[in-house]
C-alpha cells in the first residue's frame, strides 16, 4: 500500500475515507474556525532534516542568543515572576513516585498523590479566602476561561464583562472560548489607573464580572463595591490574580466577596522555565462546588476507620457523559501543584507573609528611586511588587536599549496591547530576588537610555 510519509502511516485513500466520514471536503475545512491571519501560509523556516548532533548545535546557538533571567538584573513580570525556589522543592518533585504517577484512579495505591492534592487544595482555599478549591487547572488563563463558563452554568446567563485591568492574555482566552460557544463578552477599555466603572456595565444578561487584583498594571483594587453591585443583579464576581505571592499581604478575594477566584500559582514553587508548564489555582464558594471544573480530592476513612483520601469529584468528560461534564480539561498540573505545595509547606503562614512584605518593600524602594529620574513617572497610587512607568520614549525601544546594557527592564504595555496607544508605558516587577545593586543598575541604565 502506498504511504505518503514514513511516520504518518495513513495513505491518501485512508485520509480521503476519513474526511468523507466526517463530512468535510479537505483537511483545511477542519481548521475553518481558526482566523485566516493566524494560519501559516508556508512551512516554518527551519531546516528540513538534520542529524542529532547538528540539531543540538543549531539549537544551542539559538539558545545562546537568550539572556538568562539569572544572569542580569531582572525586572520582568506581567503574569510570570522570578522568585527564589528552594532547592528542596526540585529535589522532592524529582522522586520517581511523583515523576511517574498519573491520575490517581485507584486510591488504595495512590494515597501519596491524593494527600498532596488534598493539601494543595487546602492551601489554595486558605490563600484565596474561599471555602473550596480544586486540584489545579492548566494555568491561570485557561482557569479564567473555565471560571466564566462556570458562571454561565450557575446564572443561566451567557454574558461576561471583563475589566480593562485584566491581563490581555487571560482576556483573549476568555474571548476565544466564548466565541466558540457563541457567548457574549464585553471588554472594558484598558484601565491604567484603576478608575473604571464596571458596575455600570452590569445588566440583567450579565453572568459575571471578571476583575484582576493586583491588576495587570499593578494597581491594588477594593473588590467589595463591585462584588455587591454584581451580586445585587444576580451576577457573579470572578477575581483573578497572576501573582500568587500577593495573597500573603493584600486582603484575600474571598474576604472581599468574590464568588469564584482563579489565578496563576507559578510564583510559588515553580521557576520561570521558558513559559511553563505552570499551575492554575481555582477556588469558589462551597455552594458552587458541583459546578467547578477539574478534580477535587477529599478526605475520608477506610473500612478500618483509618484516615484516607479519595477523588471526591471529577466531573470531566473522560469520566462522565460529555454533555454532563463541567469541563473538557482532562488533567491537572499535578507536578507543578506538588511544587507549589512543597514550597508553601516550607514557607508556612508566617513565611508567605514575610515573603510578601519583602516583595512589596523592594518594589517601593525601586519606585522611590525611579521617581527621581527625569522623564519617568510612576502611575500607581498603590501596588504590590509591580507597577507601571510612563516614559518619555517608546517603552519597547527603551527595554531593548536597556537589555543591550545588561538590564532586563520590564514588559512594554504595547507588547500586551499593541493597538491601545500605550506605547510609552512600561510594567516593572521587583521581587525578593532583586538586590540593592540590581535596583541601582536599573535606575542608572534607565537614566542613561532616556538621556541618550
Amino acid at each position: 500500500m502506498e504511504r505518503d510519509m514514513r511516520y504518518l502511516p495513513l495513505s491518501s485513500d485512508d485520509r480521503a475515507a476519513m474526511l468523507a466520514k466526517v463530512g468535510v471536503k479537505d483537511v483545511d475545512a477542519l481548521f475553518a474556525d481558526i482566523p485566516a491571519d493566524k494560519l501559516l501560509t508556508a512551512p516554518v523556516d527551519l531546516p528540513r532534516a538534520k542529524g542529532e548532533l547538528e540539531v543540538e548545535r543549531i539549537l544551542s546557538r539559538m539558545a545562546g542568543r537568550n539572556v538568562s533571567a539569572s544572569s542580569v538584573p531582572f525586572f520582568v513580570g506581567a503574569g510570570a515572576y522570578k522568585h527564589h525556589v528552594p532547592a528542596t522543592v526540585d529535589h522532592l518533585i524529582q522522586r520517581s513516585e511523583f515523576l511517574t504517577s498519573y491520575t490517581p484512579y485507584q486510591p488504595e495505591i495512590a494515597q501519596g498523590t491524593l494527600q498532596y492534592l488534598f493539601e494543595f487544595q487546602t492551601q489554595v482555599a486558605a490563600l484565596t479566602g474561599m471555602e473550596v478549591a480544586n486540584a489545579s487547572m492548566y494555568d491561570g488563563s485557561t482557569g479564567a476561561g473555565e471560571a466564566v463558563l462556570m458562571a454561565h452554568r450557575i446564572t443561566k446567563r451567557r454574558k461576561a464583562v471583563l475589566s480593562g485591568g485584566l491581563h490581555p492574555h487571560y482576556a483573549e482566552v476568555i474571548r476565544t472560548l466564548s466565541h466558540m460557544a457563541s457567548d457574549e463578552v464585553v471588554t472594558a477599555a484598558p484601565d491604567v489607573g484603576a478608575t473604571e466603572d464596571l458596575a455600570a456595565l452590569i445588566d440583567n444578561d450579565t453572568s459575571c464580572i471578571v476583575v484582576q487584583n493586583p491588576d495587570v498594571f499593578g494597581n491594588i483594587r477594593d473588590l467589595r463595591p463591585l462584588a455587591a453591585a454584581a451580586q445585587a443583579k444576580g451576577a457573579l464576581l470572578i477575581a483573578v490574580f497572576t501573582e500568587a505571592v500577593s495573597l500573603g499581604l493584600i486582603e484575600s478575594p474571598g474576604a472581599m466577596g468574590a464568588d469564584i477566584v482563579v489565578g496563576e500559582g507559578q510564583s510559588i514553587g515553580n521557576s520561570l522555565n521558558f513559559g511553563g508548564p505552570y499551575v492554575g489555582l481555582f477556588a469558589a464558594k462551597a455552594k458552587y462546588l458541583r459546578q467547578m471544573p477539574g478534580r477535587l480530592c477529599g478526605e475520608t476513612v477506610d473500612a478500618e476507620g483509618k484516615r484516607g483520601f479519595v477523588l471526591t469529584l471529577s466531573t470531566r468528560e473522560q469520566h462522565i457523559r460529555r454533555e454532563k461534564a463541567t469541563s473538557n480539561i482532562c488533567t491537572n498540573s499535578g507536578l507543578c501543584a506538588l511544587a507549589f505545595t512543597i514550597h508553601m509547606t516550607l514557607l508556612g503562614e508566617a513565611g508567605i507573609k514575610k515573603l510578601a512584605r519583602l516583595n512589596h518593600a523592594n518594589a517601593v524602594k525601586l519606585a522611590d528611586a525611579l521617581v527621581q529620574v527625569k522623564d519617568v513617572e510612576v502611575l500607581n497610587a498603590s501596588f504590590f511588587n509591580e507597577f507601571t512607568l510612563k516614559l518619555s520614549r517608546n517603552a519597547r525601544d527603551v527595554v531593548e536599549a536597556m537589555a543591550e546594557k545588561g538590564v532586563l527592564g520590564g514588559v512594554p504595555v504595547s507588547r500586551l496591547l499593541p493597538d491601545a496607544g500605550l506605547d510609552d508605558l512600561l510594567i516593572v516587577a521587583n521581587t525578593e530576588i532583586n538586590t540593592e545593586e540590581d535596583r541601582a543598575a536599573f535606575v542608572q541604565v534607565l537614566h542613561d537610555v532616556l538621556g541618550a
